[in-house]
């Protein structure tokens, strides 16, 4: 048996950061929102995924009132340090971009702020929801799914980039740019504290790797892997041992070891969907878009996204205004595609692309002492790095 059909004004699919916050701005404006989520509650808050927070972002969930934990339990950084040739080399936020930094924070604990918030707030948060499919994007769209209809104003997809959002556009609609890279990344989450208190990105012969952490106790590492690796072929013993051998390469520095909690295999590559819209459809976050995690920009895109959708949402509803709503294609993709740029420059300046190519691999260690020897090249990467305006 369904149920009745409901009805709200912006019916959201995806109950990740970008759905949450939307719903959540929605909500600050006098906006009603449903979010619709196929899996548990259980799930979305345990996920692990990024943890760099860029200062918009930060300053975002302050200001909409979810940043009490963020601003407690967050790991501000002012600087990284880029490693390689057997040296290390900091870019310092403070001195290049004064007033900017990034904080270490989860996503999965962005997440769980948003849920509580939402909840408190007596949100509508239905998880669990199965065969989701959305209607008549042109006209009055509304949701379908098992056991209920959602009629709705707006459709906001949010729903990452497997979701059923962007496949709901008529074929020929949407221009689809990828970039495949030849490597994934090996994450890693694990029960020791962090043996640098800043992140470290590390070129080396053997393949890039990434010292990052959750918290003071909890540590997270990435290592450059083949795109068909899997977690199983990496044994706990592998792992310290090919972290430490791309990360012990400067004087003085030894990796702390401990339990290692979690492993998984992210594949490397770029997408964009040109334009993020159809109809009554926005597409938002990684529905629309896909960046290789070496700049740290997916969760940060997806915020940027939902901040100019709730304010084309807010002018739409408030005077019937379309303009904004619109534009929201061509608002967000400047960002989207800039922070394409930044992330493709960051993987391709510490990556091994191919072990007989000795050309290009000299080629990146003279970018790399151009970028650590330059204050205007330095103060690029430091002011894409911490978020653009």
């Amino acid at each position: 048996m369904t149920s009745s059909p409901t009805r709200t004004q912006v019916g959201i699919v995806g109950a990740g950061p970008a759905g949450l916050l939307l719903s959540h701005l929605l909500h600050l404006r006098g906006i009603s929102s449903v979010v619709l989520e196929r899996r548990s509650r259980a799930y979305v808050e345990q996920r692990v995924r990024a943890g760099v927070l860029e200062q918009g972002t930060v300053d975002t969930l302050v200001a909409a009132g979810v940043g009490e934990r963020l601003r407690r339990e967050g790991l501000p950084h002012h600087g990284i340090e880029l490693r390689y040739d057997g040296r290390g080399r900091r870019i310092a936020f403070e001195e290049l971009v004064p007033g900017r930094a990034i904080t270490v924070y989860g996503q999965q604990e962005v997440v769980k702020d948003l849920i509580a918030a939402r909840l408190e707030a007596g949100g509508d948060i239905r998880f669990g929801v199965e065969d989701v499919a959305l209607h008549d994007l042109e006209g009055e769209p509304y949701l379908t799914f098992d056991g209920g209809r959602l009629d709705c104003d707006v459709i906001a997809g949010c729903d990452g980039f497997h979701g059923v959002s962007r496949p709901s556009v008529p074929e020929g609609v949407l221009t689809l740019h990828e970039r495949e890279y030849p490597f994934a990344w090996l994450g890693v989450l694990a029960r020791v504290a962090p043996s640098s208190e800043e992140l470290i990105y590390s070129r080396t012969e053997r393949g890039f790797a990434l010292h990052s952490m959750r918290t003071p106790e909890i540590s997270r590492f990435y290592l450059q892997v083949p795109p068909d690796a899997t977690p199983e072929e990496w044994p706990d013993e592998r792992v310290w041992a090919e972290l430490r051998a791309r990360l012990e390469t400067v004087p003085g520095f030894t990796l702390a070891t401990g339990e290692i909690l979690e492993k998984s295999v992210t594949p490397m590559r770029g997408f964009v969907a040109e334009p993020m819209q159809y109809g009554r459809l926005f597409l938002a976050g990684d529905a629309a878009h896909i960046v290789p995690p070496t700049g740290a920009k997916g969760l940060n895109l997806a915020v940027a996204d939902v901040r100019v959708l709730a304010e084309a949402l807010d002018r739409f509803f408030a005077t019937g205004s379309a303009d904004l709503l619109d534009g929201y294609s061509r608002a967000c993709l400047g960002r989207v595609w800039r922070a394409q740029h930044f992330s493709w420059w960051m993987t391709t300046l510490l990556h091994t692309f191919d072990s007989d190519d000795a050309y290009g691999r000299r080629l990146q260690v003279s970018h790399l002492d151009y970028v650590t020897s330059s204050r205007a090249a330095a103060t690029t990467l430091a002011e894409n790095y911490v978020g653009l305006s």
